[in-house]
């Protein structure tokens, strides 16, 4: 058979494969034109769930009349010119790809005035790239794109479409997303002549949040943290949701890279990492967060659906986010609940060691039971210290843990006892609750905590802090274990034999496919150290970094914290409550306990007056 050229319709549509999928990509292609003209409103109008008709229009700079028929031919666009402006696209779209792709398969109408033209021009075009006759139209300035009948020509493709209201979902969730990419852009959504979305520009902080709140609910915005970080050319900024507001679903997670939403492999592990040990099973957080870099250490040209990216220091930017996500959920402490600005200092650059306590570790204090130093002064107030750690240790462990886990110093300094003058933040305990829960008096109301949950994640975090401010204890093998593997894995383990053994492996290799554990970390002697060394080499190698380590040897620490923390039904005295509650206020990630479940909640006054209709 002889080669031939296709003709310039099927390679539209063969473009529009990849591109149009269905009412939603063209509504997506079509709003990200009107951002990158600079548009600061722009209107969907919406018929039939977009399978009969979609009309956007903008106010934006407009196309000249000498350009409309190069906007409707393939790989025409005003926002590259090179292979440099290809390797830092700051623009959302650059392929030159949708108009003319979503012309070959719809009847396409584009209108544009730009501000100094006397009047608009008219343009229709089929996917052949021929008899474009521009016609006179009174449009304002801006543009306008109507696209009617979408797969008319091509029945196959239509017939894969699901229902009105389903495609109608899609584009409303799309334009959802979009306006929270450009507060500074109005959003006006119909869908059969009825109003469904009408969002104004938010250009303060208190507008930015009422966008939120409209999108993702008003709860989202009380039960998140404002975040700003930034450090090594990268900026991170937005709203992540508390542990204790979580859903079943992830369909409120938006990430945004130089205001591109993408969906990203890194991204997702990187978060995920970061809520690790605060999050219950099977629920998955919420945010809304914009990472912003340099537009040549990202690779936008991935796919045509521009979903997907690719970071040029993938490993740079994973640590960037997980220790941003991790620092300001740490940072969430009774008396500072809400949205807070973390004040952060500059973070280090990518590091695939365990990384080191966010804060300075807090005054030591032993597992309860606490030993009395002296009666309470009064009944509900601990007169000034009131306690003494205890010198034993709360949980029985090994001696090789005990190396680097020395919890309980006889000399340990209690931590300072508010004055009778100030309330501190979880308040003085009042009673125990069927031994069980701790009823505590606030200035503004009262707190139940779960005494169990909130000292397990005492203890789990100082077992943590001790743990990771200490060298690695290596333990031998008797019998060293010889693995096979492949020869990249092979090259990995020789070339990172340094950290292997910062992580307290002694991992060598002993021939083309095979390496040689002889030590492994005391802490995870009883673990299947064969599995976790595989696991840890293929993910060095596909992802270039590795949490698999500091994942078990937490899950360790955490059954250890679990088993040494007070027990549900053991009656504590008011100064053994007080003792906790001050250890909460000074304890990371104190909401919830290493399981994901919440530690304590509060009624203030108002609560506490609706429930018996005071005032009403």
């Amino acid at each position: 058979m002889r080669i031939h050229a296709l003709p310039p319709q099927l390679v539209n549509q063969i473009a529009a494969g990849e591109v149009v999928e269905r009412p939603a990509s063209v509504v997506k292609e079509l709003v990200e034109n009107c951002f990158d003209a600079g548009a600061n409103q722009v209107t969907i109008d919406i018929e039939q769930g977009g399978i009969r008709q979609i009309r956007i229009r903008d106010n934006g700079c407009g196309i000249v009349k000498d350009d409309l028929a190069l906007a409707l031919s393939r790989h025409a666009t005003s926002k590259i010119a090179s292979l440099d402006d290809l390797e830092q696209v700051g623009t959302m779209g650059f392929r030159g790809e949708a108009l003319p792709s979503i012309s070959s398969v719809a009847r396409l109408t584009l209108i544009s005035r730009t501000p100094e033209a006397e009047c608009a021009w008219l343009v229709s075009a089929d996917g052949t790239e021929k008899n474009f006759d521009p016609q006179p139209d009174p449009h304002p300035a801006g543009t306008t794109v109507d696209v009617r009948d979408l797969f008319y020509n091509t029945p196959a493709r239509r017939k894969f479409l699901k229902a009105e209201k389903t495609e109608f979902a899609h584009i409303e969730s799309l334009i959802q997303k979009l306006a929270l990419a450009r507060f500074d852009v109005g959003f006006v959504l119909n869908h059969n002549q009825r109003e469904i979305l009408h969002l104004k520009p938010a250009t303060s902080l208190t507008e930015q949040e009422k966008r939120i709140a409209a999108i993702c609910g008003s709860a989202f915005i009380e039960q998140s943290v404002k975040i700003d970080y930034a450090a090594s050319g990268l900026q991170l900024h937005g709203w992540v949701g508390l542990p204790t507001f979580s859903r079943g679903q992830q369909d409120q997670q938006f990430f945004y890279v130089n205001g591109r939403l993408i969906k990203d492999r890194l991204v997702a592990h990187a978060v995920k990492q970061a809520y690790q040990d605060v999050l219950y099973h099977g629920r998955h957080p919420v945010f809304v967060l914009y990472l912003t870099l340099d537009p040549a250490l990202v690779d936008v040209n991935a796919h045509p659906t521009k979903l997907e990216v690719r970071f040029r220091e993938g490993r740079l930017v994973h640590d960037f986010l997980f220790q941003a996500l991790h620092r300001s959920l740490a940072a969430q402490r009774p008396g500072g609940e809400g949205n807070i600005a973390i004040d952060h200092q500059s973070l280090p650059d990518a590091q695939v060691q365990v990384p080191k306590p966010a804060v300075a570790p807090a005054p030591l204090q032993a597992s309860l039971p606490l030993d009395l130093a002296e009666p309470p002064a009064r009944t509900g107030q601990p007169a000034p210290s009131a306690y003494r750690p205890t010198a034993r240790p709360a949980v029985n462990v090994p001696e090789q843990i005990l190396a680097y886990a020395k919890l309980y110093p006889s000399d340990d300094t209690p931590p300072a006892t508010a004055p009778s003058s100030a309330m501190p933040p979880l308040g003085f305990a009042v009673a125990h609750l069927h031994n069980i829960y701790i009823l505590a008096e606030t200035a503004d109301g009262i707190i139940l905590v779960d005494a169990h949950a909130a000292h397990e994640r005492v203890t789990y975090e100082r077992l943590k802090q001790h743990y990771h401010q200490s060298a690695i204890v290596s333990q031998p093998l008797l019998l060293p274990i010889k693995l096979q593997v492949t020869a990249a894995e092979a090259d990995l383990a020789e070339r990172e034999h340094a950290f292997f053994h910062d992580l307290g492996f002694e991992l060598t290799r002993s021939g083309p496919e095979t390496v040689v554990l002889r030590a492994t970390p005391a802490l995870l002697a009883k673990t299947d150290v064969d599995r976790l060394v595989r696991d840890l080499l293929a993910d060095l190698l596909n992802d270039g970094f590795s949490r698999q380590v500091e994942e078990k040897i937490n899950a360790v620490l955490a059954t250890m914290a679990c088993h040494g923390s007070v027990r549900a039904r053991r009656k504590l005295s008011i100064d053994e409550m007080n003792a906790l509650l001050r250890d909460m206020e000074q304890t990371e990630r104190i909401g919830q306990c290493n399981h994901g479940r919440p530690t304590w909640v509060r009624l203030s006054h108002q609560d506490l007056d609706r429930f018996f209709m005071r005032g009403q």
